[in-house]
């Protein structure tokens, strides 16, 4: 089984010591990426639930010489364990366990005496959830602040906080404060960092009139900033003056406190205000002199901290979450919402490349009758199709858990705080994936301007890249667009609507032009209606002779290329969502969703009924060129809104039996589907490769875009490495010495004969004679003369 699609924004990354490696939270294990490159070099898979921090660690005093140049971090988990990786080798050193789900994370550097000598002992404050209370009591205090000692594996001290849930535990450089918001207060923390008690540690709260969001320290000196759910940025100096030194500086009377609330343990509070709405991140700079802070609107905010003037890094495109610098400041990353991590070089914040996972699911507002989640899968080149919120449609390699491109449907600023106009809501392929339709549809506004819009797209020169071919405005009157179905072997579609008709589409080639781009587009054919009923789904079969067009609760057989009905199936309970072929055989199945769900298997060939069942079916699919078909079933039927959490099963069927030949239990199935793909070699390397049939893989996408590839015909589970499946890059090695400097030196090329003149001359030298940058040109007086001799004709001279 392969599993891809985690989140990599679930959790703050971390950065390698030297700067050259990437830990990122991705589910139950962390990816480590390259930062040169942005690929993938390894994962530690040793949690058995979500991993909520990564700390990356110095090396034990212990480790010999080779031993510190290995890299080691700690790593905690939603399965209430802590381990200790040397994260270069992927190996686990050690395990913690803690027994309750742990949040965040923090290793400050402590040091302790030992034998007259400071050797660093690790230990770990970590936010954890109190599961034996339950979070719907009113006054119940789910979140615990705990503190670890990592060397014995213990826990030390009594509890530090107590919150109605785990709250995100952030650390100064130095790893002397910690704090937490907690509602409208902040919690700081004194850390010992030399002979470490947990006795000995002090605490203060600030206080403030909104919700707090995040907050970060200083490097250097006694500030402490905070951001609230209004968009403001809160600037508090000289925090703990009078708990946290060992004298007190100054009388809390004292008329230097501007901005302070009552008798909070701080000099001055400066607040700014830029963000709209909550503020997520807050990070200073290496030396102190900016503020980094970020929020809903997908810009990055540069304040100078001595003036309050800021500068700002626009069009990242979504909502940031986080923001984490490296140790060497000249590269950071910023996390988004759509589930990318943007590497940025410093101090200019330039985009250098970007590590793109599965975008995550976006809310659609429903027209026209269907709650299902859109997806297209590409059955040949095993790629899903997913719409984002910025009016793509993002192609994502299954196989190789890694985005393959962007499709751009709809032209969009990106506008965090507007309602949402538009939306595309659907897209499909054909079975050799050289074809897409997409339907995007714009909201009217208060009655008025509403658009439906389909698009036909033809295959560009690589996977997952296609342009745009033709532009259907309302192709069906002011209706809705409820199936898009591709006609095998044949460049024909045809799109069914709720209006009662469906239309026949044809791709008509022109000789004329010699551009692909503009040699093809499509055209109406036919219309086809049934009593006016409306038409809610449509499907081809194998060879494409016969068009199955479901007309509410009946199912309607045509012949498409004449456009005449040729059959007419007994009715279904309710309206029919889903129709499909399976295979090259004669049987068609059929998916109701309503209050009275079914999924049948209907004989088209004499017109009857096979086998039915009355149960909550999510999504269906049917192999291509096989007998078998797959369900994606509730546990219970959806009462309105469905929770993405809903758990669910799949189902295997062949046609020729109502009994499941299969099936499997799986989580958050409410608003999943699930598909065939292509299989080049079977998961199973021991499985028998003399098999007539070619590998066939199942996969599942879950609610929140999670997904797994396995094979339905294995009777066992097979798990197997998910790098055999990944494009893993193996780590070049750092460079030492003057390369680690400057830079690799070019490489010198043999002495060759040159002339004065820096270039190559040629029929029109004036155009590059005086190009280049002023410190490299030649002088004025070889120039010159070059450029004079190359205006001059040439001619030989007789020597009389």
């Amino acid at each position: 089984m392969i599993t891809g699609g985690q989140s990599y924004v679930s959790a703050p990354p971390a950065f390698s010591a030297d700067g050259r490696l990437l830990l990122v939270c991705s589910g139950r294990a962390v990816s480590v990426f390259s930062t040169a490159t942005a690929m993938l070099v390894s994962e530690l898979e040793g949690h058995e639930g979500d991993v909520t921090a990564v700390v990356v660690v110095a090396p034990p005093a212990q480790a010999t010489a080779a031993a510190k140049l290995a890299s080691y971090c700690w790593t905690a988990g939603l399965d209430g364990v802590l381990i200790y990786w040397d994260f270069l080798a992927a190996e686990v050193m050690r395990k913690v366990q803690v027994g309750l789900p742990v949040h965040s994370m923090v290793v400050p550097d402590i040091y302790r005496t030992s034998k007259g000598v400071e050797v660093s002992s690790p230990f770990a404050f970590i936010s954890v959830e109190d599961t034996s209370k339950l979070a719907s009591e009113p006054k119940a205090l789910c979140g615990q602040m705990r503190v670890y000692d990592l060397t014995k594996g213990r826990q030390v001290g009594g509890l530090l906080a107590e919150t109605r849930k785990p709250e995100k535990i952030v650390a100064s450089s130095s790893g002397e404060f910690l704090g937490i918001t907690n509602k409208r207060k902040l919690h700081i923390w004194r850390i010992p960092t030399k002979d470490f008690k947990p006795d000995k540690i002090r605490k203060i709260k600030l206080r403030h009139t909104k919700h707090l969001t995040t907050l970060a320290f200083h490097p250097t000196e006694r500030t402490v900033a905070g951001g609230d759910v209004t968009g403001r940025i809160l600037i508090w100096r000289c925090f703990g003056n009078s708990k946290f030194s060992e004298s007190s500086v100054q009388s809390k009377e004292d008329d230097g406190r501007d901005g302070v609330r009552g008798d909070d343990d701080a000099d001055t509070c400066t607040t700014w205000h830029w963000h709209s709405s909550s503020v997520r991140f807050l990070k200073f700079s290496s030396d102190g002199a900016y503020l980094f802070s970020g929020g809903l609107e997908g810009v990055i905010v540069v304040w100078q901290l001595d003036t309050g003037k800021r500068r700002y890094k626009p069009r990242l495109g979504s909502p940031l979450l986080f923001f984490v610098d490296s140790p060497d400041s000249s590269i950071s990353c910023v996390s988004c919402t759509n589930n990318q991590v943007y590497l940025l070089k410093m101090p200019n914040m330039e985009v250098m490349r970007s590590i793109a996972g599965i975008k995550l699911p976006i809310a659609s507002p429903n027209l026209g009758g269907s709650n299902r989640a859109v997806y297209g899968f590409d059955y040949t080149n095993r790629l899903v199709a997913i719409p984002t919120e910025d009016y793509c449609i993002q192609f994502y390699n299954l196989f190789e858990n890694a985005e393959v491109s962007e499709v751009q449907v709809c032209e969009r600023n990106f506008q965090p705080i507007d309602d949402i106009t538009m939306y595309i809501s659907m897209v499909s392929l054909s079975i050799d994936g050289d074809l897409m339709c997409t339907v995007d549809v714009k909201l009217p506004e208060e009655g008025l301007g509403g658009l439906v819009t389909l698009k036909f797209w033809n295959h560009g020169s690589r996977a997952g890249h296609y342009f745009l071919s033709t532009v259907i405005y309302e192709p069906h009157s002011d209706d809705g667009v409820s199936s898009v179905a591709f006609r095998p072997g044949r460049n024909m579609a045809v799109s069914s609507s709720f209006g009662g008709n469906f239309k026949v589409w044809v791709q008509s080639l022109s000789s004329q032009s010699n551009d692909e781009r503009n040699c093809s587009g499509w055209r109406c054919q036919s219309v086809g209606s049934y009593k006016k009923k409306p038409m809610t789904s449509a499907a081809f079969s194998a060879d494409g002779s016969v068009l199955a067009v479901a007309a509410e609760s009946t199912i309607t057989l045509w012949d498409p290329d004449n456009n005449a009905l040729v059959g007419v199936i007994a009715e279904t309970l309710s309206p029919v969502t889903n129709l499909s072929f399976v295979g090259t055989s004669v049987f068609l199945m059929s998916l109701c969703q309503s209050s009275r769900p079914q999924i049948a298997l209907w004989n088209v060939s004499n017109l009857s009924m096979q086998w039915s069942y009355s149960i909550y079916a999510e999504a269906a699919c049917c192999s291509p060129d096989g007998s078998e078909f797959a369900v994606l079933a509730l546990l219970s039927c959806p009462d309105g809104e469905a929770s993405t959490q809903q758990d669910g099963v799949i189902l295997l069927f062949d046609a020729e039996s109502s009994n499941p030949i299969a099936s499997w239990s799986v989580k958050k199935a409410s608003g999943g589907s699930i598909s065939f793909v292509k299989g080049d070699v079977p998961l199973d390397a021991n499985a028998d490769s003399s098999r007539d049939k070619e590998p066939m893989l199942l996969v599942y996408v879950n609610g929140s875009h999670e997904y797994a590839i396995f094979d339905p015909r294995e009777s066992e589970e097979v798990v197997i490495s998910k790098n055999k499946h990944k494009k893993i890059q193996a780590e070049e090695p750092a460079p030492i010495g003057y390369a680690s400097i400057y830079g690799e030196l070019t490489k010198l090329e043999p002495k060759k004969e040159v002339s004065d003149v820096p270039f190559v001359p040629s029929d029109r030298p004036w155009e590059t004679i005086f190009s280049g940058s002023s410190h490299v040109l030649p002088p004025l007086t070889k120039l010159c003369s070059a450029f004079l001799s190359s205006l001059l004709e040439k001619r030989p001279v007789a020597n009389e």
